[in-house]
């Protein structure tokens, strides 16, 4: 047993015991006194989850609320402590979903980002206060905490005594589970300072609190009824997390290079340079969080850092410069473009709207992010301040006057809208009644609204709506998309908008609505894309091959392989004319890439998880007989999670006679679902085949 996996089951019998003896440590964990003396210092100053009397560890949680290791827990005036079950404090739609995946869930390895926040010198701040007080003081920090990280989907994993651990990207994983920890971070800051500068008033303390970041693997092992859940660190992910928050300031957020690298441009950060870490051989890259950078979307990112070759979509673009030239002949239409991750679905229609702008039309887009299902009407809220010529840049009040000045000369009869409208972007008139609405009927008059905005709209001029993502959009703007599609038919108006697979909605099947299916790239195509990034030069020759296998012709998987290839120093030189430094053995799975399918298979359900993993387990073909001997499921439910996974496009049918064949549809897809997987048994099947785990 490593150091990191002592301190971790320290930390567990601090929790349930409160109070553990170094003498006892050294005994069972069998350490010297060099690793008992680093153990407790991870733990007392480091972490800071206990503090020494004497020979004893004592856990810090109880002490924060100004009680000794064996008087009860104080309480806010109440009878019983304050819970710290996990079941009591995770939202309910998230434990569900945790709950109802559990078996597959359990003994998973996730790509994660590990978030650690604790109050800055919180023992002296204790001593200045009444231990009641203070206790109150920390259940609203806590309280503070738990809603930042679980408004962007993480995981409260643990309490540290004054602060947290938490997880974003496990149990449930997310491709942007990096960036969700950097909003949370921002989101936990503003709050935070406020409830600083309200503490300095009220109480005369200068409360800090700091923040730590680090990027990884973890395993995702045992989860109880309650929600507790037992994670492994793979790498120290969590031991150099926990370094992050130890190096940063007051009021500050420190990520490691790892993160900074996977969340680079769509946030602001500060390279502080080359810092010694105990614990860590090398010299670590550390950053600091400052804000929000210029990018929004993957898209940003591949531009700024220059977009590859656009190769082999003309076909595609042929068919949605059709949709265009009947849409400006007063037939409106919806063009959809469908496709897996990665396929290039965004990029195309980023060229296709280019297009349009170079023709002199105007253009108006709206994006779903990852993270946007929880919070209302996100891209609808960007594509209505668009269509008025709102930019970031405006106040309130420039906002106002645009809006207001747009419906009017639109339509005078959009007067008995204004204030609705204004209301709902946000920048109401103060000096005017607050609207007393129905719920309902507000929605409907919005509804309305909208539908008539684009038809008036497009009298004066054709218009191209662009949504990005449509799989990511919340509920609330879902419904409007709906109108739109029926307000654009009538119109000069085409609407694009591009989703994966599992987006599902009733007008996809509307006679005016293209559905573009997007493949995968040819060979030749993905050739000439891995081309223009590494060259044409004797080393690399053999690459565009072996990417273009390995990716199985998807260019966003093909493009982060080459990435991932310049961060290890494998190829250097400048684009289109690298060099490798040494031949290349295998190719790696990206982290990016890795994350991105974990978070696809996690959408499954259970069921379908559980059939994919058996699948995985035999290999990248499989025939259902053996399949249905391996997988615990029975024929009829094994039945619907095959034709589930067909839909999702995650397996293919090879044949149906005289048994059933499937193979995954994408190595990589197969790769993930095997890798995730921790179980080392061998399986015998009927005393023939014996199939190894990972």
């Amino acid at each position: 047993m490593n150091l990191f996996d002592v301190v971790r089951e320290l930390k567990r019998l601090l929790e349930e015991n409160g109070r553990v003896s170094q003498r006892m440590a050294r005994r069972n964990f069998g350490l010297d006194d060099d690793a008992l003396a680093e153990v407790v210092e991870e733990l007392v100053e480091v972490q800071r989850v206990a503090v020494r009397e004497g020979d004893v560890l004592v856990w810090a949680g109880r002490l924060a609320a100004g009680v000794t290791a064996n008087a009860p827990v104080i309480t806010s005036g109440s009878a019983k402590p304050v819970s710290r079950e996990p079941g009591t404090y995770t939202p309910k739609h998230l434990a569900d979903k945790i709950l109802q995946s559990r078996s597959a869930l359990e003994g998973e390895r996730k790509q994660v980002t590990v978030l650690f926040a604790d109050v800055k010198g919180s023992m002296e701040l204790a001593e200045q206060l009444d231990p009641e007080e203070w206790h109150r003081i920390l259940e609203r920090f806590f309280a503070i905490l738990t809603e930042g990280v679980h408004r962007f989907e993480g995981t409260v994993n643990q309490y540290t005594g004054d602060g947290i651990m938490a997880l974003f990207g496990a149990p449930i994983a997310h491709e942007d589970h990096a960036q969700r920890a950097c909003y949370a971070a921002l989101h936990l800051r503003d709050a935070l300072r406020g409830y600083g500068d309200e503490l300095r008033v009220s109480h005369g303390l200068n409360f800090g609190f700091r923040i730590g970041m680090n990027s990884g693997e973890v395993v995702v092992g045992r989860i109880g009824d309650d929600l507790r859940m037992d994670y492994t660190a793979q790498g120290h992910t969590v031991g150099l997390a926990q370094r992050m928050e130890a190096l940063a300031d007051s009021r500050s957020i420190l990520l490691s290079a790892i993160t900074a690298r996977l969340v680079d441009g769509f946030f602001a950060l500060r390279d502080l340079g080359e810092m010694r870490i105990r614990g860590v051989a090398d010299a670590q890259h550390v950053f600091e969080l400052d804000g929000l950078g210029q990018h929004r979307t993957r898209m940003d990112t591949s531009r700024a850092r220059g977009l590859s070759r656009f190769v082999g979509r003309g076909d595609e673009l042929a068919t949605l410069e059709t949709a265009l030239q009947r849409s400006l002949e007063g037939t409106g239409r919806v063009a959809a473009v469908v496709g897996e991750p990665g396929v290039g679905k965004s990029r195309l229609c980023a060229e296709f709207v280019e297009h349009c702008r170079r023709l002199g039309l105007s253009v108006f887009e709206a994006h779903c992010p990852a993270h946007g299902k929880g919070i209302a009407y996100l891209p609808l809220l960007e594509l209505l301040r668009n269509l008025f010529g709102v930019t970031a840049q405006d106040g309130v009040r420039e906002a106002r006057q645009k809006i207001a000045g747009e419906l009017a000369l639109l339509d005078d009869a959009f007067g008995d809208d204004r204030a609705m409208v204004l209301d709902f972007l946000g920048v109401a008139d103060p000096s005017a009644p607050p609207l007393q609405l129905d719920p309902a009927v507000r929605q409907q008059r919005l509804f309305t609204f909208l539908r008539r905005l684009i038809q008036r709209r497009t009298e004066a001029e054709p218009i191209v709506l662009l949504i990005d993502d449509l799989h990511w959009i919340d509920p609330g703007s879902d419904l409007f998309v709906a109108q739109i599609v029926e307000a654009v038919s009538s119109t000069r108006t085409l609407l694009l908008v591009n989703f994966r697979p599992e987006y599902e909605a009733p007008w996809t099947r509307k006679s005016w609505v293209l559905q573009l299916p997007m493949a995968a790239l040819g060979a030749a195509a993905l050739a000439d894309l891995v081309r223009d990034w590494v060259g044409s030069r004797r080393s690399v020759a053999d690459l565009p091959a072996m990417i273009g296998a390995r990716s199985a012709g998807n260019p966003f998987f093909a493009e982060e392989i080459v990435l991932s290839l310049l961060d290890s120093g494998q190829l250097v030189g400048r684009r289109g004319h690298y060099e490798l430094t040494a031949p290349v053995e295998g190719l790696d799975v990206p982290a990016s890439v890795q994350a991105l399918l974990a978070a696809r298979i996690d959408r499954l359900v259970e069921r379908d998880k559980l059939a994919l993993y058996a699948a995985a387990v035999i290999g990248k073909s499989f025939a259902r007989p053996l399949l249905e001997e391996v997988a615990d499921l029975s024929p009829a439910d094994l039945d619907a999670a095959l034709a589930a996974l067909l839909n999702a496009e995650m397996i293919h049918e090879r044949s149906l006679y005289p048994v059933a064949e499937y193979s995954f549809k994408h190595p990589l897809t197969h790769e993930v679902a095997l890798r995730a997987q921790l179980c080392l048994t061998s399986i015998t099947l009927a005393g023939r085949r014996q199939l190894k785990w990972p």
